[in-house]
């Protein structure tokens, strides 16, 4: 058990996180947290701000027109149910529509509207800009040494789920 300090902490300096000051997990949930609110303000008041999910789906299927829900759920770690709803609300401010597949009625294959094309250029300046403002105090050297390091956790993991 931690020595318990003489009188409460005033600033996150005095504080030690216990064994969280140890553990990737709570760097990454943390930092997910911060660069997801400053996402957010970036692209405020345009369809993809708020919740996660959206900029990948977009920009998935304007790259790969007929690309399945399924292969975006994977990709992006969202279960079906969850997967459904973002597609919803996608379709819903028309940035995706949704068709049958020819080759497999019970499949949907996803594609880019006229509106949602546009907002994937923007979404393609904008995001890059955001994390190089946001990750500034990093070297770019070390961005890319953590970004080599992040690249190759989301590839296995992907690809063993």
């Amino acid at each position: 058990m931690p020595k318990q300090p003489s009188k409460p902490p005033t600033t996150p300096q005095d504080i030690n996180l216990d064994v969280l000051e140890g553990t990737l997990s709570f760097y990454i949930r943390t930092i997910n947290i911060a660069v997801s609110r400053d996402l957010d303000t970036c692209l405020e008041g345009l369809d993809v701000a708020k919740g996660t999910g959206k900029i990948t789906t977009l920009l998935l299927v304007d790259s790969y027109p007929g690309i399945r829900p399924s292969v975006i759920a994977h990709l992006t770690m969202r279960d079906r149910s969850a997967m459904g709803r973002l597609i919803e609300q996608m379709v819903a401010h028309d940035l995706i529509r949704r068709e049958v597949s020819s080759e497999d009625s019970r499949a949907q294959e996803l594609y880019i509207t006229e509106a949602g094309a546009a907002l994937a250029v923007k979404i393609r300046e904008l995001v890059p800009k955001q994390s190089r403002d946001f990750f500034s105090f990093i070297p770019d050297d070390e961005q890319q040494q953590l970004m080599d390091i992040l690249r190759r956790a989301y590839r296995r993991i992907v690809e063993t789920t």
